[in-house]
Parts: structure tokens; sequence; C-alpha cells
């Protein structure tokens, strides 16, 4: 790491939200996230994807939060098929804008466990000679996505970016470690 790389982040927000939310009942600090990722290196771009769904409370002012946090909202409608279905993802967007983006930066950050990455990050280091880390949940990402990175940033490991009374952390051995908001720990 060197303080005069620069750094684009792309933040899957649906994602990470949801493996926060569903594996630690915790949600995330998305400014602590990008100062952690960046570390002393200079931030050029944060941009992060997300989905609007009209049913979601809060949504609006979950919006206007990461915009005031400094990170830059790519949106995109929720889409509804016949039958009920939904989808929701971002990935080509998410892909696109990497490359597009790719000579404004040194490294790229992809923050997402999603295996479908993979050839992103193989075409940005080999195809475009940048170094791409990625950051997610360990218990969440793709194993192979993790190989593909020059580095992975385990989010489980930064604990300032989850917030919430609890947040389970899975251990070795199957034993579950409870994180208590004043950082105590109690085995279950």
């Amino acid at each position: 790491m060197h303080k005069e790389q620069r750094v684009g982040v792309f933040i899957d927000i649906q994602n990470l939200y949801h493996s926060a939310k569903n594996l630690y009942q915790a949600k995330v600090n998305f400014k602590q996230l990008v100062t952690e990722v960046v570390g002393e290196r200079r931030l050029v771009r944060a941009v992060g994807y997300v989905v609007k769904s009209d049913t979601s409370i809060g949504e609006a002012s979950f919006f206007d939060a990461l915009n005031n946090s400094g990170i830059e909202l790519r949106m995109k409608d929720l889409q509804i098929f016949p039958g009920g279905a939904k989808k929701a993802d971002w990935d080509v967007g998410m892909a696109v804008d990497a490359i597009r983006m790719a000579n404004s930066f040194d490294v790229i950050v992809l923050v997402t466990g999603d295996g479908d990455f993979i050839p992103l990050v193989e075409y940005l280091k080999w195809g475009l000679g940048k170094i791409v880390e990625v950051a997610a949940f360990n218990t969440t990402t793709s194993g192979k996505l993790k190989e593909a990175a020059e580095k992975f940033i385990n989010l489980e490991d930064l604990p300032k970016t989850l917030l919430g009374a609890r947040a389970r952390r899975p251990r070795r051995g199957g034993k579950t470690k409870e994180v208590k908001e004043n950082n105590t720990e109690e085995y279950l």
C-alpha cells in the first residue's frame, strides 16, 4: 500500500446490507467501511449500487445517509415480473462502471462477496494492470473470488463497520461468538 495510490471503491450495497442483517443482526457503517478499505491511500471515488423499492420504509433516508457519507449512488427500480418474481441486482452495471472508470485508479476495491465478479477481477488485473482488492464478509464470500483478488479484506475483522446491539460472528469449530455493543464477547 502506498499513500499515492488512487483508489476506487465499488459497493454492492444490497448484498452487504442483507449479509450484515441476516448474519449479524447488524447494520453496516458504510462511511467507516470506505475509510477502512481505503486506509491512508487517496480515495478518488466511492460508488454504491442500490435498488429502489416502493415498499421499503425509510429507504429514502437510508439513501440520503449514503450520499451524505460521500458515496455516489447508482439507483434502479426493483423489477417485478408477472407471477411476482423479483429481480434486484447490479452485477453488470457495477462491472461496466469499474471497467469504464478503471483508468482513474491504481487500486479498485470491490465490496461484494459474489463469485460472479471473478471475470471482472481477472480482467481488471490482467487486462488493465490494476490492483484489485475484495472486501466482504468471509462467511458469505466466494472462495474463488478471494483467490482471484490480490487482497481480501474480511469485514468481520473490522468491527467498526458493523453497527448493532449484537453481531454474531461465526467461529471455527461451529461455535458462534456474540459481540455486544461495548465489544465484550459471549460464546453461545
